[in-house]
């Protein structure tokens, strides 16, 4: 019996990406792009939502009558579930089917959308926005799982090359849709259509899912058997991460104890998997990845410390535009459409040069978005007009960031065999989604903080900066992951296989 659902081998572990669980070692699957292209529509709902909410704060804040603490939960409440649930998403995709999970999936996300839009109160909003982001936890690891399972070599890179123009333009029409939305539906209730609006989108997504996946995406590819023990681990760890975070901006202390428990829920997960596997039962999260293939953890770093910077930027931005200088959701929405733009831009072009570049793109691509961050808050904060300096310094922060993204997907992802893309490529984005919580909670946080003591160009130098330093760590782990660059031998798999 033990020989139906034993740890991966050596071999196996070596496998790499050449072979496909769909298609077979040799023969590429001749339906991949229109896969992939419905998958990206379901990934692009899902990441929209992350950034149409950026402008609608002070909306939510002066409609629901409630703290500024209370409404940062819209924000990092979606983050947070929805990194708790991306690895145990990834890992049913693997086991039940990418398809299957993405028809769950789009049906939770389209009726809590509709929930969030429909709630009477702070709290319920709240409520239903960590049910929206657990649905969007099951939907996003099936991107990253179906490129890995349908796409070898340099076709890989072009694959995530769009994934992560799919990102972009989620953050490039997500704040402009956002404050357009407002400014024709009302300040006060405006922000529910940001909600709404996902259920027509969500049902269409949902037919073509239905229409156009086929069910071959749906093989058996292992033990259907999910380890809860180890889900519930890590995400009390997240949750003793993230929960003191948020409370501090609401003044709350207390909850600073919570931190403790993040190391002893950390080793208590590892330590689980570890016997997990051992006893030949299928874990949450194959830690073997992180010992085994260097350019995983590498990865896995780089985009949890990018993203912590990243994400908080343009919501501080957001806040500062409306609060500070009195800007519509709509104004704001498009003073970061630069931003957005150069990131849209630079993506797929960074996919189709990263086979040849390697993880020197990704350290290329941080240093050029640290800079053009650095020269946002010299030139741009404080000027009156702001957009004159605001423009070009943030379409080069913009490019940099596009250029960020997928190549690191990519290279993250290249040795990871395709039967475990799919756990793979959710613990990668639940870093990133961690990430994100963190990051857009603290850099609130430091604004909201020196706001009561400065004025406010000072908060948002400061919360800038603080984003800037967050971005310098990722370049500094994107400089050591140089050391190992797993793409060349990926590459050679792909063009032996």
């Amino acid at each position: 019996m033990t020989e139906h659902h034993p740890p991966p081998t050596d071999e196996a572990r070596r496998d790499g990406p050449a072979t496909s669980d769909a298609v077979g070692p040799t023969e590429p699957d001749p339906r991949r792009w229109r896969i992939l292209g419905v998958s990206l529509v379901v990934g692009f709902m899902s990441l929209l939502d992350v950034s149409i909410v950026n402008v609608a704060i002070p909306s939510m804040r002066a409609g629901l009558e409630t703290s500024g603490a209370t409404i940062q939960w819209v924000v990092s409440g979606y983050a947070l579930t929805f990194g708790l649930t991306l690895v145990a998403g990834g890992r049913l995709g693997d086991a039940y089917g990418r398809r299957r999970m993405m028809v769950v999936g789009l049906v939770g996300f389209t009726i809590s959308s509709a929930l969030v839009g429909l709630a009477p109160s702070a709290e319920l909003v709240v409520a239903a926005r960590l049910l929206q982001g657990a649905t969007a936890g099951l939907l996003t690891p099936q991107n990253s799982g179906l490129i890995q399972q349908l796409f070898t070599g340099r076709e890989r890179g072009v694959a995530f090359g769009a994934f992560g123009f799919t990102v972009s333009s989620a953050t490039a029409v997500g704040p402009v849709l956002g404050g357009a939305i407002i400014a024709v539906a009302g300040a006060d209730d405006g922000w529910r259509w940001l909600f709404w609006i996902n259920v027509p989108i969500g049902v269409a997504a949902l037919v073509a899912v239905l229409v156009l996946v086929p069910r071959a995406t749906d093989g058996d590819t292992g033990d259907p058997r999910l380890d809860l023990p180890g889900a519930v681990l890590l995400g009390g760890a997240v949750l003793c991460l993230l929960y003191p975070v948020v409370s501090i901006e609401g003044g709350a202390r207390l909850p600073l104890v919570l931190l403790a428990g993040v190391p002893l829920l950390g080793w208590a997960f590892v330590r689980w998997e570890a016997r997990t596997a051992a006893r030949g039962h299928p874990p949450l999260l194959d830690l073997a990845l992180l010992r085994r293939v260097p350019g995983y953890l590498n990865g896995l770093v780089v985009g949890t410390l990018y993203f912590t910077g990243f994400t908080g930027l343009l919501l501080v931005l957001s806040i500062h535009l409306q609060d500070a200088l009195g800007s519509s959701a709509l104004q704001a929405g498009l003073l970061l459409v630069p931003f957005a733009a150069g990131s849209a831009v630079a993506a797929p072009l960074a996919g189709r040069v990263v086979s040849d570049v390697g993880r020197r793109l990704t350290v290329a691509a941080l240093l050029v978005m640290t800079g053009g961050v650095v020269a946002f808050v010299v030139l741009a904060v404080g000027r009156v007009p702001l957009w004159p300096w605001a423009v070009p310094t943030l379409l080069v922060a913009g490019l940099g960031a596009g250029a960020v993204v997928s190549p690191n997907i990519t290279l993250t992802l290249a040795e990871v065999p395709s039967r475990m893309g799919g756990a793979a490529g959710g613990a990668l984005q639940t870093g990133q989604r961690i990430g994100s919580s963190v990051g857009a909670a603290l850099l609130a946080t430091v604004y909201q903080v020196v706001l009561g003591g400065a004025s406010a160009d000072v908060a948002l130098r400061a919360a800038l900066l603080t984003g800037v330093g967050l971005l310098l760590l990722a370049l500094a782990a994107a400089v050591l992951a140089l050391r190992t660059d797993p793409l060349r031998e990926s590459n050679d798999a792909g063009a032996s296989g």
